[in-house]
């Protein structure tokens, strides 16, 4: 029986990955410095997030197909659905982010909500860029952005 959250870690190419989930969703998946010794639950949620991980790093999955639930305001909560429609390997814009939601002047309300995303990678909020192309604010480090998306680039052309 799961507790109220459980955790567990994976080491990906980019380090370390807490992953933290309720009964039925990933609640949280963000990059830690080190994996915390008895702090590992082998749940179903938490090992279906393991492999697609997997498959994801090993450029076989495009998509995560894994319930996910984070708090926030119903603001923030629009824009991580959004975040989850922008396709594999694509970038978009702070603004076009705003412009999805009908509110184009809320560019620096999508920035915010977009650094209060708590499932990286799953929620892909690197896939948001500056309006100039340029690499913008990344919890994760913008060093694992442009990772992150140069491994969605190659493994788009590789599908192609």
């Amino acid at each position: 029986m799961l507790k109220m959250s459980d955790k567990t870690y994976y080491h990906s190419p980019l380090g370390w990955v807490e992953i933290q989930a309720s009964q039925d969703a990933i609640t949280s998946l963000v990059f830690c410095n080190e994996r915390k010794d008895n702090e590992h639950n082998d749940s179903a949620i938490l090992a279906d997030c393991v492999g697609q991980l997997e498959a994801y790093f090993t450029g076989q999955l495009t998509k995560f197909d894994i319930p996910v639930s984070q708090t926030g305001t119903e603001f923030q909560k629009k824009v991580w659905n959004v975040l989850m429609d922008i396709p594999f390997g694509t970038t978009v814009s702070y603004g076009d982010v705003a412009k999805m939601l009908h509110h184009p002047q809320a560019v620096r309300a999508v920035g915010a909500a977009n650094g209060k995303n708590k499932i990286w990678i799953i929620v892909p909020c690197h896939r948001v860029i500056g309006a100039n192309g340029s690499m913008t604010g990344y919890t994760g480090g913008i060093e694992r952005k442009k990772w992150l998306l140069n491994h969605e680039s190659q493994n788009l052309k590789l599908k192609t």
